[in-house]
């Protein structure tokens, strides 16, 4: 490759590694605008959307755009984003409390550690899948189960990109802060719009077979 192909391809990569940061930024300034409990869910979900549109290739100004989503997406963010929270959480503190219980509690302990990985998959689906289809809230939940269960290999592909983040942020705890949860959506986002074009194209496919 010449020279100036490299040199395309390192001002990509910076070009896409200030976008996530930036983006982690406005994830936490705005979740923390609200207070974490009301600001999380809108948060969330407009960092979603302005991922779809970075993904697309739209040009956009990031903090006018992100107080504009916030605002559009507080109701729903929050019933959208509060419940799947929720379960992480209650899942994660049994796992914590069955951890300390020793080898006597490994069962419930591995059982709330595969649950916490379903429940990964499914929103790792069911995020891009709320800020990309005109959906109703109650419906996200059982076409992002249905895509994980059906899409074996793009499910594990999910899981896989996700573990590497949460172990890079565990490990180097400043990536973690700045970069993890940006990168995470914005990796998320671009990975989950290439599975629903795949996805339809193949439904699209079998209706004219």
């Amino acid at each position: 490759m010449s020279t100036q192909g490299w040199s395309i391809r390192l001002y990509d990569a910076a070009d896409e590694l200030v976008w996530a940061i930036k983006l982690n930024f406005l994830l936490l300034a705005f979740t923390l605008l609200d207070g974490v409990a009301l600001g999380i869910g809108p948060a969330t979900l407009t960092a979603y959307s302005l991922a779809r549109r970075r993904s697309s290739g739209e040009s956009f100004h990031a903090w006018p755009a992100f107080r504009a989503g916030f605002r559009r997406e507080f109701a729903r963010g929050t019933v959208v984003v509060l419940p799947l929270l929720t379960v992480a959480v209650v899942l994660t503190g049994n796992y914590l409390y069955f951890a300390s219980l020793g080898a006597r509690a490994s069962i419930p302990r591995l059982a709330c550690f595969a649950a916490l990985g379903v429940l990964t998959v499914i929103a790792a689906y069911l995020l891009p899948m709320a800020v990309h289809y005109d959906l109703r809230p109650r419906d996200l939940l059982p076409k992002a189960s249905l895509m994980a269960i059906s899409h074996p290999a793009s499910s594990v592909v999910l899981l896989f990109v996700f573990v590497t983040i949460a172990y890079l942020s565990s490990t180097l705890p400043v990536i973690g802060l700045v970069l993890a949860a940006g990168g995470w959506i914005q990796l998320n986002t671009w990975l989950c719009l290439r599975f629903f074009a795949e996805n339809e194209a193949r439904l699209h496919l079998k209706g004219n077979s």
